[in-house]
């Protein structure tokens, strides 16, 4: 990386350590979809504040509606879409933005780190994903410090086209694996510590539309954190408690169409001021698991 030496990982979580936005370099970013078909989702037990009292309550043949409507949506938008088989047993393996962190090297050839996830259901998800990104020829990344969890892109966020890594922790990851994940994808980590028990992941809380532009539930972190957010963002959209809850923090950005969950006008009404085009989406089948457009996507090389 240019400009900066990662050897032993740059990570900050204060305004006054940040790297400079000038040295951060530009980043190639993904195209593809890859999805996981929902024919084994269901809600087994309760992993987050979401799925409590949802236990068996999933309309499993809306839930397939919603998800291939979804599907429609990325293609109608020309993007090409990967679909991986679900198994049996695997109840969140459909949530695919969670089992690793894609990313390019040096020679811009893909690569991803795979996740350590927290419980211990989805831990057996990773291999199937380590599989599919073989065939793909990406290079694979394991981390060494298998004692802390990493939670992937449910955690782990790219600034839009710029290579820096926003990286959430407290709940599912831990703060201490951000120097080695530095280390691995070669670019500064600014930390956010997850401040609020709802908003388990980043990815319900934090939304990149682009290098100036993202959307936070500004509860969901402490003041370090949100210092860190209006440092590096000119546009800084909080959505109301409402919005954050009905996962609009949980939106996919294609150039600058959102895909956002059906129902969030308010939110809606602050994205078309920033000249973006909203496509609203209604997955609330899965959001009975703490789930929402985001979590149900892998972007990938």
């Amino acid at each position: 990386m240019a400009g900066l030496s990662t050897a032993t990982g740059i990570v900050f979580d204060r305004v006054e350590n940040a790297v400079p936005f000038s040295e951060l370099t530009d980043r190639i970013q993904p195209e593809r979809v890859l999805l996981c078909d929902p024919d084994n989702f269901e809600v087994k037990d309760a992993k987050n504040p979401f799925m409590v009292g949802q236990e068996n309550n999933v309309d499993t043949e809306l839930a397939r509606k919603q998800w291939a409507r979804l599907k429609y949506a990325y293609l109608n938008l020309g993007v090409s879409v990967d679909v991986l088989p679900s198994l049996e047993g695997f109840e969140d393996m459909v949530f695919t933005a969670n089992q690793v962190l894609p990313f390019q090297n040096h020679e811009n050839k893909p690569q991803v780190v795979l996740a350590e996830m927290r419980h211990p259901s989805r831990q057996r998800e990773i291999v199937h994903f380590e599989k599919w990104f073989q065939k793909q020829g990406y290079g694979i990344h394991k981390l060494q410090n298998t004692g802390l969890k990493f939670e992937g892109q449910g955690d782990a966020l790219w600034h839009a086209d710029k290579k820096l890594l926003w990286g959430g922790f407290g709940q599912r990851t831990d703060e201490k694996i951000y120097e080695e994940v530095s280390v691995i994808v070669d670019a500064p980590v600014a930390k956010l510590r997850l401040a609020h028990e709802r908003f388990y992941h980043l990815d319900t809380c934090f939304c990149v539309l682009d290098h100036d532009s993202v959307l936070i539930y500004a509860p969901a972190f402490d003041r370090h954190g949100l210092d860190l957010i209006r440092h590096y963002f000119k546009n800084v959209i909080e959505v109301s408690d409402s919005d954050a809850n009905n996962f609009v923090c949980n939106s996919v950005i294609i150039e600058r169409k959102v895909l956002i969950q059906k129902g969030s006008q308010s939110s809606c009404e602050q994205l078309h001021k920033l000249g973006f085009e909203t496509i609203e989406i209604d997955v609330s089948e899965f959001m009975k698991s703490g789930g929402g457009i985001f979590c149900l996507k892998m972007m990938v090389y």
